[in-house]
């Protein structure tokens, strides 16, 4: 597995445990109550700090333990790296585009900030976690 490809599935795992436990979190903080009534803004700000450090961590863990192996390879990348990372912004950036007018409709309609902001993060979310996803599949099958 190549340096890059390390990177995408640490975000990738890192993405998916972070979204599981903020659901979690805000669930048990509206315990059977309205969700807009949750005080939602620490837990998502703590869930973004601790997600960057964790993807940083687990990325470096993972190269180290990758460049026990193979130390010549351990933080390289070519073209296809590029162009796969080029491919997997483009997809991810749809998902983006499509949370955002999802932000600008509930704006509209003068949603409860709740909602507002948790449609926002979690159109980021889904931008990584499907970029991701788009750039497993192009390592693995290649780019078409």
């Amino acid at each position: 597995m190549v340096y890059e490809e390390r990177n995408v599935w640490s975000g990738l795992i890192v993405t998916l445990i972070a979204m599981t436990v903020y659901v979690s979190v805000v669930l048990q903080q509206a315990a059977d109550g309205p969700l807009d009534e949750v005080v939602w803004w620490p837990i998502m700000a703590w869930t973004i700090g601790v997600s960057i450090v964790a993807a940083v961590v687990v990325s470096v863990l993972w190269g180290i333990i990758a460049g026990l192996g193979d130390a010549d390879g351990v933080g390289k990348s070519d073209q296809r790296d590029r162009d796969i990372s080029r491919m997997s912004d483009r997809v991810g950036q749809a998902f983006l585009v499509i949370g955002g007018l999802g932000v600008l409709v509930l704006c509209a309609f003068e949603a409860d900030w709740f909602w507002i902001a948790n449609t926002m993060f979690f159109a980021f979310a889904t931008s990584a976690f499907i970029g991701g996803i788009a750039s497993v599949i192009a390592y693995r099958r290649g780019l078409v």
